[in-house]
């Protein structure tokens, strides 16, 4: 039990944080029905750190934050531009397309770096088992700001989400604020990913925010049920991986699929 603290604490602490913020987000990209998007974000993150890689540059080095972050934001400006009120393509096709192209670009880059295998492992699946308390308060003191920014616009976004038109009507300025929202989007995924690997970071923004929406109707309640599920599905999968000696971010991301059916079946009932 003492082996299974010391090792497990700090990742599962690591999951609180990463789920209180991705929840509330999770939510907005359900609510704009732009589901990829995170993935597609954590993608071209993972592109910019395998360029710095190639450079030189640690994966886990301040240099490769920074070209992760260049990207990150580069796609957060397209994903601005391309949003419009008469498209003739859905943006999730175009979001797709920047995914795929950043996949496969960043396998173009590893194929050209030594140990790229192991290099492209580790943008997948992260080290969150390794994680330390330092790197764990950094992205604490980042989500509370990036938090309390979105506290204090959530009127805004929460409107430009739901019902675009309306806030084109009211005089809002849609882009400055799409260009907001995915910009400190874009730099919660790139902090996330690092950490946690591209499929987990997904599978926090969007397996929690779906059980809300399955269990609750209210936006607080969904928020408390997403949160509430992430967290247990975190504590499981970790104990799960420890237990049976299973990769800890793959673990959880399929934990979070049973959590999904189970929440499924839930809504079947009501």
């Amino acid at each position: 039990m003492i082996d299974f603290l010391e090792l497990m604490i700090r990742p599962f602490v690591a999951c609180m944080v990463l789920v209180g913020i991705h929840v509330y987000l999770g939510l907005h990209v359900v609510r704009r029905g732009v589901i990829f998007v995170d993935l597609a974000l954590a993608q071209v993150s993972a592109f910019g750190a395998t360029l710095g890689f190639l450079w030189g540059f640690g994966l886990d080095s301040p240099q490769s934050y920074l070209c992760a972050l260049g990207f990150t934001l580069l796609g957060a400006a397209v994903f601005t531009l391309t949003r419009s009120r008469n498209a003739v393509v859905p943006q999730e096709a175009l979001i797709g397309i920047v995914y795929a192209v950043s996949a496969a670009a960043a396998i173009l880059v590893l194929s050209r770096a030594p140990e790229g295998g192991e290099e492209l492992k580790a943008i997948l699946v992260g080290h969150l088992l390794f994680v330390d308390w330092p790197e764990i308060l950094t992205i604490f003191v980042l989500y509370t700001a990036i938090s309390i920014a979105h506290y204090f616009a959530r009127g805004r976004l929460l409107l430009i989400s739901d019902d675009p038109e309306a806030a084109f009507a009211k005089g809002i300025h849609v882009r400055w604020w799409d260009f907001f929202f995915y910009a400190t989007f874009g730099l919660v995924v790139t902090s996330a990913v690092q950490i946690a690997g591209v499929l987990l970071v997904f599978a926090f923004l969007i397996a929690p925010a779906v059980c809300g929406v399955f269990l609750a109707d209210a936006v607080k309640t969904r928020l408390l049920v997403g949160w509430l599920t992430g967290i247990a599905t975190s504590a499981a999968g970790i104990a799960a991986s420890f237990y049976w000696d299973l990769p800890t971010g793959a673990t959880i991301v399929c934990a979070f699929g049973i959590t999904l059916l189970i929440c499924g079946g839930l809504r079947k009932l009501r």
